[in-house]
């Protein structure tokens, strides 16, 4: 269990981020299409795993247009923006703010995502939503970067994630 805070306000997540040099638990999340997929759709990519509690919030909006922009100039790499957020509500956002270099994923049918990645906020006013976090994988879905954003309110480390892809 790791505690963040949600406005100075400590919260509690249920688990630990993935080790690093250990395999990324597989998952199935849902596109805004509603087609599942899982970690053998992005093989042979290398994969950030962009965390984020809402994209209805600032901080998760700046969190996908920056990432979107990084990524376009990366042709080995796939952004995954994953949020409890509906998928048709994921999709519209990104339509809506020409996000095309990510790829919007919802938890909403596979709860058990942010139980395996440790990142399900379990008390507080966002119980229930993700916590802020990256996670790097290597194109054989190894761990090789993780950051937990310890505020909910603040963006992570941008230019380290992108290192740990390159």
């Amino acid at each position: 269990m790791a505690t963040i805070t949600f406005h100075g306000d400590p919260i509690q997540t249920s688990g630990e981020l993935p080790a690093p040099g250990r395999p990324a638990p597989d998952f199935t999340l849902t596109t805004p299409d509603l087609a599942d997929v899982s970690l053998k759709d992005y093989a042979g990519k290398k994969k950030i795993l962009s965390i984020v509690p809402s994209l209805d919030t600032g901080v998760c909006a700046t969190s996908a247009k920056t990432f979107n922009e990084a990524i376009s100039k990366l042709d080995d790499v796939v952004v995954l923006n994953i949020s409890a957020d509906l998928p048709f509500a994921a999709g519209r956002f990104c339509e809506s703010n020409e996000l095309k270099n990510i790829v919007a994923l919802s938890t909403f049918r596979s709860p058990d995502f942010a139980q395996a990645y440790g990142v399900k906020i379990v008390d507080g006013p966002l119980a229930g939503l993700t916590a802020r976090a990256i996670i790097v994988l290597d194109d054989q879905n190894r761990v090789v970067y993780r950051e937990q954003v310890p505020e909910i309110g603040q963006e992570p480390d941008y230019a380290a994630a992108l290192a740990a892809v390159k």
